[in-house]
């Protein structure tokens, strides 16, 4: 009786150190189904994958990281429900995603919720690698968002920051300032004058709408992880709403079309709207604090807090490697900004606030340094990259030149709550408020 209980030991003390071995090395290089060796990723369950991982905390890329960092992957594999999904948190993955094999990845995913804002995907930022897309893209950068066009709308970024430096100027002693407040106001201001002009009546219904469309793309949904499943759509209810939303939005701009077309633009400044439509009619579709340091700020705050942390999702067109794994046909890959960003690998103090690391020029956001990416690369880089730069210099430079800021009694920078807040991008989660003085009165 004692032997063959013997043998069973035996058995299985030779057989268990194997199988961990086998686990540990699963987990470095890959694991091989059907001959793919997929990258490296956490334990999965049955049904819904790797969302046990995610779970209880919304800022997802800082779990992506985190769990990057303790596989040691640079390259990691998650299956979001039905959904399997790549993540690249290191310049070298980043690289050859969006240089390397940049046309392979070209294509976005789609989900019955972008299906449902784009007319099947025909809109510029999900739209299939194809000549729609080429069309659009060439419309965006050489019309809507050249440099040529961004310095057109000076003018509206000067005049709605001189409202915000009116305000900020009348506020009483003493008194705090809700800076988070008055900036997005600002930007909203701006950025809606800049596409639609001044003549928009139904203004508040559109930042409505635009307020329910960015809800509806938080976090993930069920219908959206559950594709092959008509019940998952209909118990998470998202593509549902987000028809209706969608059909808000086409109301709106339709609105806006009419009006635009009623009334001669001849002796206003074009809007984007007004260029789209001559387009169609046309057959085609000295101060101490310098510029250098504003800008350097500007890099440091975007590489410490990108405000897409996760850049928009790409899609697998076809079966590729990417740092010796395989990437199967049809996978959703994201690229992990905030964690590339941070990587100790090739920044020195990567959590700490230091604008001088950018002073050299050395590194840029314009898609060729891939241990910076703020802005994305390659030809699904964000086009608007010239007009978020150009808002974010004048806005800063004005507030520090006009005024001296200071914290609340009692708060330190290094104590200062830096904890976010998902949405469509992510911001601060808590209001920025200071103390405000005015050092240089406005005109």
């Amino acid at each position: 009786m004692e032997q063959p209980a013997y043998c069973l030991c035996l058995f299985l003390a030779l057989l268990l150190p194997l199988l961990l071995l086998l686990k540990l090395y699963r987990r470095n290089h890959g694991a091989r189904y059907g001959g793919v060796c997929l990258p490296p990723g956490p334990w999965q369950l049955p049904v819904i994958g790797s969302l046990h991982h995610l779970a209880g905390n919304p800022l997802a890329h800082r779990v992506m990281a985190d769990l990057a960092r303790r596989l040691d992957a640079p390259l990691m594999y998650l299956k979001l429900g039905e959904v399997p999904v790549v993540v690249a948190t290191s310049r070298e993955a980043a690289r050859e995603i969006m240089r390397t094999h940049d046309a392979v990845f070209a294509s976005r995913p789609w989900s019955s919720t972008f299906k449902s804002y784009e007319m099947d995907g025909q809109g510029l930022i999900f739209a299939r690698y194809g000549a729609l897309w080429r069309q659009l893209r060439k419309i965006c950068v050489m019309q809507l968002l050249s440099p040529r066009r961004v310095q057109s709308f000076r003018r509206i970024r000067e005049e709605e920051l001189a409202r915000l430096v009116a305000a900020v100027a009348a506020t009483p002693p003493g008194e705090l300032v809700n800076v988070s407040q008055r900036i997005a106001v600002l930007i909203t201001d701006s950025a809606i004058r800049a596409m639609i002009g001044d003549r928009f009546k139904k203004r508040e219904e559109f930042l409505q709408a635009i307020d329910e469309a960015v809800k509806l793309f938080s976090g993930f949904n069920l219908g959206d992880l559950f594709p092959s499943s008509g019940l998952a759509s209909f118990i998470g209810g998202t593509a549902r709403l987000a028809q209706e939303n969608s059909r808000k939005c086409s109301e709106l701009m339709e609105y806006v079309i009419n009006q635009h077309e009623d009334q001669s633009s001849v002796e206003e400044q074009e809007d984007l709207v007004d260029v789209l439509l001559r387009i169609r009619k046309e057959g085609g579709l000295e101060v101490p604090l310098t510029m250098g340091t504003i800008k350097t700020v500007i890099f440091e705050t975007l590489r410490l807090h990108p405000a897409a942390p996760l850049l928009i999702p790409r899609e697998a067109s076809e079966p590729c490697k990417i740092l010796g794994y395989d990437v199967p046909k049809g996978t959703m890959v994201l690229v992990n900004a905030w964690a590339i960003g941070r990587d100790p690998k090739h920044w020195e103090d990567p959590d700490e606030f230091k604008p001088e690391r950018f002073e050299s020029g050395m590194v840029d956001f314009k898609g060729s340094n891939f241990e910076y990416i703020p802005f994305g690369a390659g030809r699904r880089m964000c086009p608007g990259m010239i007009f978020a730069q150009a808002s974010m210099e004048i806005v800063l430079a004005t507030l520090l030149y006009h005024f001296d800021w200071e914290l609340p009694a009692g708060d330190k920078p290094g104590n200062m709550d830096m904890n976010e807040e998902m949405g469509i991008t992510v911001r601060r989660k808590k209001d920025l408020w200071l103390h405000v003085t005015v050092r240089v009165p406005p005109i």
